[in-house]
Order: C-alpha cells, then sequence, then structure tokens
C-alpha cells in the first residue's frame, strides 16, 4: 500500500532543498485554494536562454501555489498561479491550464518540480524571447534601411532586373528591327547578322554601357541562342563596314 503521506514529505524536503529561498509554505487562505493542507509557494522568474540562474528578468516574476491531496502523487494537486509583478490575468489563466493539464499527464510520480520548470520555460518564452524578438526586429529594420547612394543587391533584386533588361531589350528589338523580318518574325528567328545589321546593337549599347565587365559576363544575352553563335559573323561585318567606311573617307578627302 502506497504510503502518500511519506512520498509527500520526501518531496517538500527535495524542493526546499533545490528551490531554497524561492520556496516557502504559506496559510491555505492566501493560496487561493478550497483546501486547509498545507500550501506551498514557488517564485519563477523568466530566465535568459544563456542558462545564467543571475541573468534574469526580475519585470515578470509569479508564484505557482499548491497543496497536496490525499492520494497524490496518484491523483494532481491543487495548483494556482498569481502574479508577483507584471503578469496579466489572461497569461496566468493560460498558464494554469497548461500546468493542470501536465499535472494529469504525469499522475504516478512526483511532478511539482516538473511543473515549476515547465511555468518557468512557459514565461520565459513569453516575455524575454518576445523582447529579444523585438529586439532583433529592430536591429533587421536598420540595416534594411536604403543608403542615399544606392540599394544593396541580392539574388532576388538581381532577377528582377534582369526580367526588366531582356524585357527592355525584346522591345528595343522589335522597335529597330527592320519590317522585313517583322514580317517574316513567326517564321524564321532573328539570326545574329540580322540581329547587327538592324541598329540593334546601337541600342544595346547604350544599355550596357555602365556595366563594368563582371557585370557584362553574368548578363546572358544567349538565352534565346540568336547572339553567341553569329558573333564571328557580326565582328565580320562590323570592320567590313568600318573599313569601307575609311575608305570613302580618304576618297572625300582627296
Amino acid at each position: 500500500m502506497t504510503d502518500y503521506a511519506q512520498e509527500q514529505e520526501m518531496e517538500i524536503e527535495a524542493l526546499e532543498a533545490i528551490l531554497m529561498d524561492e520556496f516557502k509554505e504559506i496559510h491555505s487562505g492566501e493560496s487561493g485554494l478550497s483546501t486547509s493542507n498545507r500550501c506551498f509557494q514557488i517564485k519563477i522568474t523568466a530566465q535568459e536562454e544563456d542558462g545564467d540562474e543571475s541573468n534574469t528578468n526580475p519585470a515578470q516574476q509569479l508564484a505557482l501555489i499548491f497543496a497536496h491531496t490525499e492520494k497524490y502523487p496518484d491523483e494532481p494537486p491543487l495548483l494556482n498561479v498569481s502574479s508577483l509583478q507584471g503578469i496579466s490575468s489572461e497569461d496566468l489563466r493560460i498558464l494554469k491550464d497548461k500546468l493542470q493539464q501536465e499535472a494529469s499527464e504525469n499522475l504516478g510520480m512526483a511532478m511539482i518540480y516538473t511543473l515549476v520548470s515547465s511555468a518557468k520555460e512557459w514565461l520565459t518564452e513569453r516575455y524575454c524571447e518576445d523582447s529579444d524578438g523585438d529586439a532583433e526586429a529592430e536591429e533587421a529594420a536598420k540595416e534594411d534601411i536604403v543608403v542615399p547612394h544606392g540599394e544593396a543587391v541580392t539574388v532576388e533584386t538581381f532577377l528582377a532586373w534582369r526580367e526588366r533588361f531582356e524585357a527592355g531589350l525584346a522591345l528595343e528589338r522589335a522597335k529597330l528591327m527592320p519590317e522585313s523580318v517583322l514580317a517574316t518574325s513567326k517564321e524564321k528567328k532573328l539570326s545574329g547578322r540580322q540581329w547587327f545589321e538592324s541598329g540593334r546593337m546601337k541600342g544595346a549599347a547604350v544599355v550596357t554601357e555602365d556595366l563594368d565587365e563582371e557585370d557584362e559576363e553574368d548578363i546572358d544575352f544567349d538565352d534565346d541562342g540568336d547572339f553567341e553563335d553569329d558573333e564571328d559573323d557580326m565582328l565580320e561585318h562590323y570592320l567590313a563596314e568600318k573599313s569601307d567606311s575609311s575608305t570613302h573617307s580618304s576618297m572625300r578627302a582627296s
């Protein structure tokens, strides 16, 4: 037969040794519990994640109050929570429901210290981590401030820019393309030579003149296969035109 009184007394002695000044016996009239049994109060303070016992948040403190029932731990203890500092009544209600649920899940074993740990963890998550999140959000907001001379480039912003860039090139191609080529564009893609002769090269030069060599290497002009395949033809055509132009200039000068 289980000696409930002895188990309860042993748990109280263990709690006194572990919690020390945070643990004390109170009068049943102060407990808020409907019992004449011995009542105890445990002070709980939110603790930072680094695990340092001295690194606590005194702005939020609560009291976990309990009394053993006749057949505890085979039945749950009587529980109550109250605010010592900075805890709202709604948060107390939520925590009390949580602890009562956990008590029903731990029947058959001494559970008060388990409930204390759970309450401390909840208090830390509810208050300390929220304040940490606000600080991190504020710091992130500072980092996201756009400086007057430009905007930081990310993968997303580059891809968005590239889409706009390629759309602009396509529009320029349509504007500068000879009508004869436009008429057959659905039947045949524009070749590199046609692209060059249409004058689009001049438009592309204007768009890309501010890009450095690394930017030009990163931009893929070969997505539709129209440019790189005829690069040698375009260069040959350009040199021929330049040579003709130089010859005509020399003739006019003479």
